[in-house]
């Protein structure tokens, strides 16, 4: 299709409203879509660090657990 100006392009035929309204609307929720898969991301990285930060601490209190609770079974066994 071919038009004879900018304003009968954007009018399309009368059918300009429709057409520009279902354009904008895709817009938004593309950019919608977006911008919740980018917060979901971040979401899910910062979620990744805290289990790794939190399993860590417990294995550095399981390791200093098991390291007090064999220094005393040593002295009663010398």
């Amino acid at each position: 299709m071919q038009f004879d100006s900018f304003n009968a392009f954007l009018e399309m035929g009368g059918y300009g409203f429709y057409v520009w309204l279902s354009f904008g609307f895709s817009t938004v929720l593309i950019l919608a879509l977006i911008f919740s898969s980018v917060m979901g991301h971040k979401r899910v990285i910062n979620n990744i660090v805290i289990r790794q930060q939190r399993e860590k601490k417990l294995r550095q209190a399981r390791k200093s657990r098991k390291k007090n609770t064999l220094k005393p079974s040593q002295e009663v066994s010398q």
